[in-house]
């Protein structure tokens, strides 16, 4: 009974330090959103607005959202229920590629230093997260180095696996603490600074893509995180790299979120790419505004959960009386969660929120030219 008793108590402090890290980080993002908006109000309101500085007040604007996604992309793959898209691609080449947002990642006090193996075969695994296990762990060295120092990204092969090494120059860790590095909530920043999920996100991503994690450490020396990846199967090629068309041709598009503002901002981005929008607020408007509408529908366009209709019950009438019609679902729940409740079925498409336009036009150009 006692031993029962602190199992529960512990449960109840990692929730506790789970939602403490969480709320510190979002009110530190909300607050940067909400003053940098307001600061493009009032200018975009004087009487001689500089244009200049609502673009860049703007642009801290779009910088926060990003980290904010970024942290629950950390919280879904901790909890391993991101959707995961594999890819054959490059190893090497994928972390060229990255190189830029690395440099910005760690600040002009760190320098950078990429060492690209030879003879790597490709990798099958989602490259979204590959780029979010390398931002982190880019984020943590800046961390270990306030006064400077050097961040090695090397690729190689150890044996029948790809290995991406990832080391820095900083203040090191204790064996005790390197032992506990990949526990969930585990952190040594102080209380309410940090969640305690970086290197759990690491874990879960690595281990979700067949492969392993490890890290090295002393103190004084810097730290080391070796990820093995297994290679993607024989004969298989990375996709050919080449422009992605994204702007519409007219087709006419039933977009269906039951929040305006989604609604709205999903309504523009597609409108100014050339498609016509038809917005309806949830499954019975779509249905009437269908109905009295003489054209194609090209494609729907729909959340998952809404009130009065489920999407996946909207597209199931709709495609009825329209089997030409394509259909994307979005939806900020994670796909695996939205399967297991039943709410949308396994193998469909679906475009996660939040996202950004580029990410929308790329699913409906995909859908609608599949």
């Amino acid at each position: 009974m006692e031993r029962s008793e602190d199992v529960r108590n512990q449960r109840l402090e990692s929730l506790g330090q789970l939602a403490g890290g969480v709320a510190h980080d979002f009110n530190n993002i909300l607050g940067v959103i909400v003053n940098y908006a307001s600061f493009v109000v009032e200018e975009a309101e004087s009487e001689q607005p500089d244009v200049r500085m609502i673009a860049a007040d703007a642009r801290q604007v779009i910088r926060a959202g990003e980290r904010a996604t970024h942290l629950t992309h950390q919280l879904l793959a901790f909890a391993r229920r991101e959707v995961v898209r594999p890819e054959v691609f490059d190893l090497n080449g994928f972390v060229a590629g990255l190189e830029d947002k690395l440099r910005r990642t760690v600040g002009e006090r760190v320098a950078l230093i990429i060492r690209p193996g030879a003879d790597l075969p490709p990798v099958e695994c989602d490259p979204g997260q590959i780029e979010h296990l390398l931002v982190k762990l880019a984020d943590n060295a800046r961390d270990a180095m306030p006064a400077g120092g050097n961040l090695v990204i090397d690729t190689g092969c150890s044996g029948d696996r790809v290995r991406l090494r990832v080391g820095d120059s900083g203040r090191g860790m204790s064996a005790d603490v390197a032992d506990r590095a990949f526990e969930p909530f585990f952190t040594t920043k102080p209380n309410g600074e940090g969640i305690g999920l970086g290197l759990a996100m690491v874990y879960g991503i690595v281990t979700q893509a067949g492969g392993d994690v490890s890290i090295s450490s002393e103190p004084g020396l810097g730290t080391t995180v070796t990820v093995l990846l297994p290679p993607a199967s024989p004969g298989s090629r990375p996709a050919p790299a080449g422009p992605v068309r994204t702007t519409g041709r007219g087709e006419t598009l039933l977009v269906v979120d039951d929040e305006p503002g989604l609604r709205d901002v999903a309504g523009r981005i597609l409108s100014g790419a050339g498609y016509r929008v038809i917005a309806a607020e949830g499954g019975p408007q779509a249905l009437a505004l269908a109905a009295r509408h003489e054209g194609a529908i090209d494609l729907l366009l729909s959340d998952v959960v809404m009130p009065g209709m489920l999407g996946k019950d909207l597209a199931e009438r709709l495609v009825t009386v329209r089997p030409d019609t394509r259909v994307l679902y979005m939806s900020g729940y994670a796909q695996p969660v939205l399967h297991s409740e039943g709410t949308l079925d396994p193998g469909v498409a679906l475009l996660e929120k939040p996202f950004t336009a580029d990410d929308l036009l790329r699913a409906v150009r995909r859908r609608l030219d599949l």
